[in-house]
């Protein structure tokens, strides 16, 4: 039976070019560890930080091109054993900012915005090889990052007021939809992007 790891990707931790990346991930697989699940953290600054692991790089340009290529590379060198046994999870990290803009972050926004096409682009190569790729989309989460922005009451003030739900999310929020993509519950679900955000993309 395939297995079904989650594999911790640490994004940049280790440096910020995309060698450093694929070698945490090869190190794995030449430890004997099945991949099953990838979880790709995109640019680092996901709310899965606790779950997925990742670092915030210090460039907004530098984050944007280590991310998109990043996720591009570590997903085509876990493919490869996904496609010999014919079965596997990658779950890409995208963000609201998939499909909203909000002022002064267009690198960012630009850079989930590219995770969602990345995400259909692997559904449409690795789907007939019996690979699902999708896409969790978290909302606005309470985390050690965001804690300067729950403390500022205008911009929490918004938030709570742009969410149906009317709170900031938990990271533990994000444990279900996460599980579900991990799981064969999701089998038949591919290229698709999960929203946890409390509503915030249902409405205007």
């Amino acid at each position: 039976m395939p297995a079904r790891n989650l594999v911790n990707l640490h994004g940049a931790s280790k440096g910020y070019g995309s060698r450093s990346v694929l070698s945490d991930v090869t190190l794995g697989i030449n430890e004997g560890e099945r991949i099953g699940v990838v979880g790709d953290n995109g640019a680092g600054k996901s709310t899965l930080m606790r779950l997925l692991g990742g670092a915030e790089t210090p460039d907004a340009g530098a984050a944007t091109h280590t991310s998109g290529l990043h996720a591009v590379l570590v997903s085509q060198r876990v493919a490869r054993g996904m496609v010999q046994r014919g079965s596997g999870k990658i779950i890409n990290i995208g963000s609201v900012q998939s499909q909203l803009a909000r002022p002064g972050i267009a690198p960012y926004s630009a850079t989930k915005g590219g995770i969602v096409m990345l995400t259909k682009g692997l559904c449409a190569d690795l789907g007939p090889h019996g690979i699902q790729t999708n896409a969790l989309a978290p909302g606005y989460f309470e985390t050690e990052l965001t804690q300067a922005l729950v403390e500022n009451e205008q911009f929490t003030q918004w938030v709570t007021t742009r969410t149906p739900a009317g709170r900031w999310g938990k990271v533990e929020d994000l444990v279900g939809a996460l599980v579900f993509l991990a799981s064969p519950a999701s089998n038949f679900v591919n290229g698709q992007v999960l929203f946890v955000d409390g509503g915030m993309t249902a409405v205007v």
